[in-house]
């Protein structure tokens, strides 16, 4: 067993997004059994989304090491508040949607000027051909990354607020953009 409650954590974060204005649809848990590596998805989207294109999918990936590391540092820790703060785990919200003709650097650009420094995107596009002679349908991802402490999850003070309500702004301007 665990020293964290990642299912209570994950459920904590859902809370939030629902907070934020999102609209939670499925979330998954994935574990492989010969590496133990987990991971829990959650599928989201603003409230005034319902029915659109665009999806959010925010994942949190758990290395067992990292997670079998914070473990011992934990069991063998004196005071369990003095734990260092060198346990991560990573979080990951990827924006998907249909944009046929959409300037890439000019909307990598206005989301950087949306998010600034608090929450690093990266922007690309995905053309698809269903067939040599069929014209192509361009999908934009857009991807966010930040790292989840353990230390501040186990001492409650891991929150994500700041990231949905960053991530609530992102989306609610790519919804904007298939008006």
């Amino acid at each position: 067993m665990s020293t964290i409650d990642l299912a209570g954590f994950i459920t904590e974060v859902k809370g939030q997004a629902i907070h934020q204005g999102f609209h939670v649809h499925d979330e998954r848990h994935f574990m492989e059994t010969y590496s133990l590596r987990q991971w829990w998805e959650v599928d989201l989207h603003p409230e005034s989304g319902c029915g659109s294109p665009m999806e959010l999918h925010l994942a949190l990936d758990v290395d067992p090491r990292v997670l079998l590391a914070f473990d011992d540092a934990f069991a063998t820790a004196t005071d369990p508040s003095s734990l260092p703060n060198e346990f991560f785990f990573p979080l990951t919200l990827t924006w998907t949607l249909p944009a046929p003709s959409i300037d890439l650097l000019n909307l990598a650009l206005n989301l950087a000027g949306l998010t600034g420094m608090s929450l690093p995107l990266e922007v690309a596009a995905t053309d698809s051909y269903g067939s040599p002679a069929a014209a192509p349908e361009r999908a934009i991802s857009v991807t966010a990354r930040r790292s989840v402490s353990l230390t501040k999850i186990l001492e409650g003070e891991e929150v994500v607020d700041d990231t949905l309500e960053r991530a609530n702004d992102v989306s609610l301007f790519l919804l904007k953009l298939l008006e």
